[in-house]
């Protein structure tokens, strides 16, 4: 059987190693300032993106909905003419 201070001499290698690695992959694994202007620019691009997108179909339909009115108002005019003729 082992001594007692073996595992407990093991046990703080142990400890200091983990917390080591710890240490090295939390400054490893964070995002840096360039990463994230990337990801902030990259936001702002599809926000500006989904806007122009939904600018445009909302044109679309408007300008769809103009010309189904325009279209009804001269048929109204031209059927209340001809009705008027016969």
């Amino acid at each position: 059987m082992l001594p007692a201070h073996y595992h407990r001499t093991v046990s703080k290698e142990l400890d200091q190693r983990v917390g080591s690695n710890q240490t090295e992959q939390a400054k490893r694994s964070g995002l840096r300032a360039f990463d994230m202007a990337l990801m902030v620019a990259g936001g702002v691009v599809a926000v500006v993106v989904a806007f122009a997108l939904l600018h445009f179909v909302v044109g679309m339909i408007w300008f769809a909905v103009k010309a189904v009115v325009v279209v009804a108002v001269i048929a109204a005019i031209g059927w209340m003419l001809l009705r008027r003729h016969s």
